[in-house]
């Protein structure tokens, strides 16, 4: 693999801190988020305003070494993609009884200390939010492990990942399928500006 150096600020990093960018067969510059796709790639800075700034400076072609071209929404292209590469994570997670959903679940997983993080959909209530907040907090201050927490899925996104249901709250609880879903979801929190410490 290259060296993972981000084509914008010329800083190395870990491939957690980085995105991976190819060219396409059709010549078109796309996201490489689980960093395997074939082919030259260059790395950019895991935050959207890095890549927008790659995209203002023509920065893709120089580094590929060819000619490309760029879609429109890049920027959204990109954490579109992102979104489905951390659902089907959380959907690993949840078929390996490394996740779970419903408030009252999502609660109890908090304060036996079991959780890695809590997901919420844009759409929660902010009393449920808040519910679960005050269980993470309590959690903590009994010397209990910290519970992540994000805000990234619409509902549906949300209930895709957990076989259908309404789901609104839910947990990514401790274990190998677990920490994977939690590195996709810490990705796209930072490439939205967010450290799903909220």
């Amino acid at each position: 693999m290259n060296d993972r150096k981000c084509i914008v600020t010329g800083a190395s990093g870990d491939a957690q801190d980085l995105l991976r960018f190819v060219a396409s067969p059709t010549g078109e510059v796309v996201p490489d988020i689980r960093n395997k796709l074939p082919g030259r790639g260059c790395w950019v800075t895991a935050d959207r305003a890095h890549v927008e700034k790659a995209v203002a400076k023509k920065l893709f072609a120089r580094a590929l070494k060819t000619a490309v071209t760029v879609p429109d929404d890049f920027g959204d292209m990109v954490d579109r993609t992102m979104v489905q590469v951390a659902l089907q994570a959380v959907q690993m997670a949840r078929k390996a009884g490394e996740a779970t959903s419903g408030a009252m679940q999502v609660d109890k997983a908090v304060r036996a200390g079991h959780t890695l993080a809590a997901l919420h959909a844009l759409e929660a209530a902010e009393d449920g939010v808040r519910k679960i907040d005050q269980a993470r907090r309590a959690t903590v201050h009994l010397g209990g492990p910290e519970t992540l927490s994000f805000r990234l899925f619409t509902t549906d996104q949300m209930s895709f990942a957990f076989a259908g249901g309404n789901v609104i709250h839910a947990a990514v609880l401790d274990g190998g399928a677990g920490r994977s879903a939690v590195r996709r979801l810490e990705q796209l929190a930072r490439y939205r500006g967010d450290d799903g410490l909220e």
